[in-house]
């Protein structure tokens, strides 16, 4: 019996001692050698098992369910060197393993689309920031695949947008966040998910992350098209000053320099400021007379390779005047020129100023915690004129609408990398909120921007707190699934002083947001996803409490089908079917001030994404963009959704010699849209070349910018629009449309030190 017993503790210690032998864990460190900055999203290849996993915020990564022997691991990250480090791996190998990767050239050889799994576009994005010049705060959208943007107020409003079928309007179905802080502004004084964000410096950008569609619990309101997080840098290596002058007195400096900084093995640290001034008159009859000041403080902390801490402080204002839109009428009859204006009197002037800290902590537990507090203090003061002299024959249409808001937000992130069932898991959970006061929101008639009668005014008190929950596990070495649940909860709060309203009046509103997406890898090369997710958009606060729409946080279900592939060492392919079902389409009408409901919509398409390097110098991209979007509810031929983009491309060939010469001329086209429901009205579609030229010289950095080189003559924000001009008879209803810009060519000089 004795024997028995000793027999079974013997076969137990050797079972146990066999599963610890299979189940041991590997810690990875992965920095760059020249700067010892952490490296995010590198890619680390096991090649005993083909395991692929990628580094977090931290450059670090746990690999678990190894075993005991030799352990091979192959690291790559788009502009590094590929790096292979083989390693004798047992249960008492615990200390983290630190691999420094080589700056080079960017590359394609070392891409594997395997890895990305629930971040499709990582590394599209991480080509496109090479790849793609970003010349100004407005073009940094321009970097999402099939995303256009149009300006039809003068160059300080926040653009127009266009995604999967959708005219966003200036962010109703898409969420943006600078370094986490929320760029969208709910029930503002001119559209729902206004997003302005001309505060961002383009030369503090490191890394832009997006997806497409309502597939991410992180995100909740307004990420129903897609999402764009922009990141800045933590650390500058360099100091850098930069002018550029242009056509139509365009001027600029921006302007990057460190204030402090100190590395070592256990601590790394750097404050510094980056400052953009930009002056510009515009290509209008009218000058524009366009003047912008940005200011950014950012000090950065890495301590003992588990602590991270940003404290970030920045502030802009801008001023400016705008023609508006113009009718074909007028152009047509030559009344006035195509850069000429019906009222030139439009324009305003807005600020922001933005205070966040950020701290993450990587617990020995494996626990991660991010936790983030902000605060946004915001003004906006807009003088437009819709419809000329239809409401008042004499002094005009002009209208004002005006807000002062404070943002108050807080968030918090813990994630775990665990086993559960003998499968490599990610297990996250995340809660916040965020509270909008706005005092003063108003639309009033102004003509001549002389305050006349308020349309609107009062205030407004907007609290979004959520909750999620998010599982991924690897169920085969090949299949990931990935689920999670969002719960919001919105209270909307109005006090409207035209009715005299001494308190504010209250509604609430939760809205649950499941997703469930899934990754197969079919090998280093092919790689196939599934996601399907709900997310929603709330509407305007006014217009929630006047009861005037029923609907408060309407619903979009999304499913997204995908493949990505890698067919050769230097091509890379993904390809989407895409299908988005709205419970309701929302449609701003500026010169009343509210969001109308205009019904459920649908809306499928497919999306073509290639980029591909043809030598070791010269670089080609591809995207193009199809969508069909629908009015369920109207009949067909009717059921049009004005401005809805239903074909856009977007691509071009870039050139990097020798690190001194880069050339890229890149191309945009859209196409035909309908401008009202039964397409009785087209919004013309456009073809525009734009080339960029740099040379470098040591530290100095040259550059010329041409847009629209071929000089077409384009209309780029248009409307189907009711107008009637001083001393017409009657109103008439057809396009009007801001003219886009002519040939334009700025020259820059570039000193970094």
């Amino acid at each position: 019996m004795n024997k028995i017993i000793a027999l079974i503790l013997c076969s137990s210690l050797l079972i146990c001692k066999s599963t610890i032998a299979q189940n041991l864990q590997l810690t990875v460190i992965i920095v760059d050698k020249e700067n010892s900055n952490r490296i995010e999203n590198a890619t680390l290849t096991v090649k005993e098992t083909s395991k692929v996993s990628a580094t977090d915020a931290f450059g670090s990564c746990i690999i678990k369910k190894l075993t005991q022997g030799n352990c091979t691991i192959e690291v790559s990250h788009i502009g590094y060197s590929t790096k292979i480090v083989t390693i004798l791996l047992n249960e008492k190998n615990n200390n983290p393993l630190r691999i420094e990767l080589e700056k080079i050239g960017l590359t394609f050889n070392n891409i594997t689309v395997s890895s990305e799994k629930f971040n499709h576009y990582a590394k599209i994005a991480a080509i496109d920031l090479k790849l793609r010049p970003v010349n100004s705060s407005q073009d940094v959208l321009k970097i999402i695949p099939g995303l256009f943007i149009a300006q039809h107020a003068g160059g300080g409003k926040a653009e127009q947008i266009f995604l999967r079928g959708f005219d966003i309007d200036h962010g109703t179905d898409i969420s943006i966040t600078v370094d986490g802080l929320p760029v969208n502004m709910t029930s503002h004084a001119h559209g729902q998910g206004y997003a302005d964000l001309h505060f961002l410096n383009p030369e503090t950008i490191e890394k832009v992350n997006f997806d497409k569609g309502p597939y991410n619990a992180e995100k909740g309101n307004l990420s129903t098209a897609g999402f764009v997080d922009f990141k800045t840098k933590d650390f500058l290596d360099k100091n850098s000053f930069k002018i550029e002058v242009g056509k139509f007195n365009m001027q600029r400096l921006s302007v990057l320099v460190k204030v402090f900084g100190s590395s070592n093995e256990k601590k790394k640290e750097q404050l510094y400021i980056a400052s953009e001034f930009v002056k510009n008159d515009g290509y209008f009859e009218s000058p524009q007379n366009f003047k912008r000041f940005n200011i950014m403080g950012k000090y950065s902390l890495i301590k003992n390779s588990n602590t991270k801490l940003n404290i970030l402080f920045s502030t802009f204002n801008s001023k400016w005047n705008a023609s508006g839109q113009i009718p074909d009428r007028a152009v047509n009859d030559k009344s006035i020129g195509r850069f000429g204006s019906i009222d030139n009197n439009e324009g305003g002037n807005t600020s922001r100023t933005n205070f966040s800290v950020l701290f993450s902590k990587a617990m020995k537990s494996n626990w991660d915690l991010s936790q983030q507090a902000y605060y946004t203090n915001y003004n906006f003061n807009l003088f437009s004129n819709f419809t000329f002299f239809l409401n008042n024959p004499i002094n005009g249409d002009m209208i004002n609408q005006r807000e002062q808001r404070n943002i108050y937000g807080y968030s918090a992130k813990i994630k775990k990398v665990g086993i559960i069932l003998n499968k490599k898991t990610t297990t996250s959970f995340g809660a916040g909120f965020r509270y909008d006061n706005i005092g003063n929101i108003s639309l009033a008639s102004a003509p001549k921007r002389i305050l006349d009668a308020f349309i609107q005014n009062g205030s407004i008190k907007e609290t979004n707190s959520f909750v999620y929950a998010n599982e991924t596990i690897e169920l085969t070495n090949k299949l990931t699934a990935n689920g999670s649940l969002r719960l919001d909860n919105f209270r909307f709060g109005y006090k409207n002083s035209l009715i005299g309203d001494e308190n504010f009046r209250y509604i609430s509103k939760s809205a649950f947001s499941p997703k469930l997406n899934f990754n197969y890898n079919v090998s280093s090369k092919v790689s196939l996803f599934l996601n399907n997710g709900i997310g929603f958009h709330s509407n305007d606060a006014r217009v929630i409490l006047a009861d005037s729409v029923k609907n408060i946080l309407p619903k979009v279900y999304g499913t997204d089908i995908g493949i990505s592939l890698k067919p050769t060492k230097n091509l890379i392919i993904k390809t989407i079917f895409w299908h988005l079902l709205s419970e309701q389409e929302f449609v701003y009408v500026g010169d009343e001030g509210v969001v109308e409901a205009s019904g459920k919509s649908r809306r499928i398409g497919i999306d073509f994404i290639t980029r591909y390097q043809a030598t070791k110098w010269l670089y080609a991209d591809v995207d193009v963009s199809i969508a069909k979007p629908r009015s369920i509810e109207q009949t067909k031929g009717e059921n049009y959704i004005p401005l809805a983009p239903t074909f856009t491309s977007i691509g071009g060939l870039t050139a990097k010699l020798d690190n001194k010469l880069s050339a890229s001329l890149r191309y945009r086209y859209m196409g035909d849209r309908a401008a009202n429901e039964d397409y009785g009205l087209t919004a013309k579609g456009y073809f525009l070349l734009d080339a960029v030229t740099n040379y470098k010289v040591r530290n100095i950095d040259f550059s010329i910018t041409i847009e629209n080189m071929l000089n077409k003559k384009w209309k780029e924000a248009q409307f189907e629009t009711t107008t009637r001009l001083q001393n017409e008879p009657d109103a008439v209803t057809e396009i009007h449309y801001t003219p886009g810009s002519p040939l334009f060519v700025k020259a820059g000089i570039a000193i970094s030190f």
